[in-house]
């Protein structure tokens, strides 16, 4: 309690000799804004004044003089002469006469046909010329040769009227085929054949025809 009390005694004398520093107000800072300065105006150029147009001279060419040509007075003029009509040409008249009927004139008559017996006739004939014609191309093939073949081959032609062949084959086989082809062949080579009979001809017709093959 003494302790306290005496501290308190102190800072009664103590505290009023104590003296605070004056408290120094703070400065106040005046700020002038500068107005923005104006940039100066660029110095305009002022443009050239244009230079003259100087035109080029033109030099005029000479011209050159032209020559008139002499004027020949012109040919005295002909005079066409006036054309004539020609006279038409004499017509030519004649008596009328009476129509007369028309004339018809009756075909010629067929001539008659010929009877079986000619027929068989005329191809026996006609048949044997044949033969005769396709003998001159006979050829015997050397293998019927060589083996001793040999045969007769019939042969059936389909004619037309002028003797041309129209067909061929084989009727009777000669037993060997080489000597049947070799007789066809014969048959093209002596075609075409003479013409045949009057009563075979103006329509086509078949005759048989014998190829023998013989070794002599």
């Amino acid at each position: 309690m003494a302790l306290s009390i005496a501290l308190h005694i102190f800072a009664v004398i103590w505290l009023p000799s104590f003296k605070f520093d004056s408290i120094k107000t703070p400065e106040i800072l005046n700020v002038e804004l500068a107005a923005p300065k104006t940039p100066e105006p660029m110095p305009i150029a002022e443009p050239s004044p244009p230079k003259p147009i100087t035109e080029p001279k033109i030099t005029p060419k000479p011209v050159a003089k032209l020559e008139h040509a002499p004027i020949t007075e012109p040919p005295p003029s002909i005079t066409p002469e006036p054309a004539t009509n020609p006279s038409p040409p004499a017509v030519m008249t004649a008596d009328p006469r009476a129509d007369t009927p028309p004339v018809f004139t009756a075909p010629p008559p067929e001539p008659p046909k010929p009877s079986d017996e000619d027929l068989n006739a005329a191809r026996n004939f006609y048949g044997s010329r044949l033969a005769g014609a396709i003998a001159k191309h006979k050829q015997y093939p050397k293998i019927a040769q060589m083996r001793g073949w040999q045969g007769e081959a019939q042969i059936d032609l389909h004619l037309d009227g002028g003797g041309n062949v129209l067909s061929s084959k084989i009727n009777t086989s000669s037993g060997y085929e080489v000597l049947d082809k070799q007789a066809l062949e014969m048959v093209k080579k002596a075609s075409p054949f003479p013409s045949p009979p009057d009563a075979l001809r103006g329509r086509s017709f078949n005759i048989l025809v014998p190829v023998s093959f013989r070794l002599e």
